[in-house]
């Protein structure tokens, strides 16, 4: 089941001076985006929240994709949407839940640049409850893009699970040679079988720039978690180029972490 909005007059776009990252004289803009679950409601949430706030706007990225939203009455406002006002930035959300419903979680999209379509899945099998959620974006020199948030499947033994959402994933996306961006907690590492196909498709923007990197935890052991690299940043290798790459949000402040996983970051020279 897919349901699709278009966004050019439901979402208000930002200046496309306002939405230049980089740019120098004779190219085209660079393009940063963030993955970041930011694990629901789950410790201190009003002392994490100024922590994820303060992660993503260093890391001042033009697309943000966060995992783990929810939003539960007005005991909780939609924390993508709290999110989105403090760092000035447009919101689109994606849950299973049902939209009357006051309690829903999810995964959302953040960005400044102006949205032009905005479109959603949810990926088989159904009673596991996931989204993707794709927005197509228009750089400062015209140039569109899309960008996909997701959030796959949990358990380790869960490969075959993975293994549909992946593939249904790579049906739903358009296929119009768009340069696209793939991103999310996929909750596997890439060498896994199932991650496979994305392989064959995407490069991984930490792994190309930093190969040492490739098997660096995204998760925090310190809450209790193993040591893995789940979190991504997929990209088409003929569209974009990355030339930065981090694990970000890693240190605590006092004893509180942001989260229970890192976030990523990257950026990317467009081809």
């Amino acid at each position: 089941m897919t349901t699709r909005r278009h966004l050019l007059a439901a979402l208000p776009a930002l200046s496309l001076a306002a939405c230049a990252t980089g740019q120098t004289s004779g190219r085209a803009p660079d393009l940063t985006v963030v993955t970041f679950n930011i694990w629901h409601d789950q410790g201190d949430w009003p002392a994490r929240l100024p922590l994820i706030e303060a992660t993503l706007r260093t890391a001042n990225a033009d697309v943000i994709g966060l995992q783990e939203i929810l939003q539960d009455g007005d005991a909780l406002p939609n924390q993508a949407q709290t999110l989105a006002d403090r760092l000035g930035m447009q919101m689109v959300f994606s849950s299973v839940d049902d939209a009357d419903r006051p309690r829903r979680y999810g995964n959302a999209l953040l960005t400044r640049l102006p949205i032009l379509d905005y479109d959603w899945v949810k990926l088989e099998p159904l009673d596991d409850y996931r989204t993707g959620q794709r927005i197509r974006c228009r750089m400062a020199d015209g140039t569109m893009i899309d960008i996909v948030n997701t959030h796959f499947h949990h358990t380790p033994e869960g490969g075959a699970v993975r293994g549909r959402q992946i593939v249904h994933l790579l049906d739903w996306l358009p296929d119009d040679g768009t340069p696209l961006i793939l991103m999310g907690d996929l909750n596997a590492p890439l060498d896994n079988l199932e991650m496979a196909p994305l392989r064959a498709r995407f490069s991984e923007a930490l792994r190309a720039l930093h190969p040492d990197q490739a098997d660096r935890t995204t998760l925090n052991t310190a809450l209790g978690h193993r040591s893995v690299q789940i979190d991504h940043i997929l990209y088409e290798a003929g569209a974009f180029t990355p030339v930065e790459a981090a694990i970000v949000g890693d240190q605590p402040v006092g004893d509180v972490w942001p989260s229970d996983h890192f976030a990523k970051v990257a950026r990317f020279r467009m081809a």
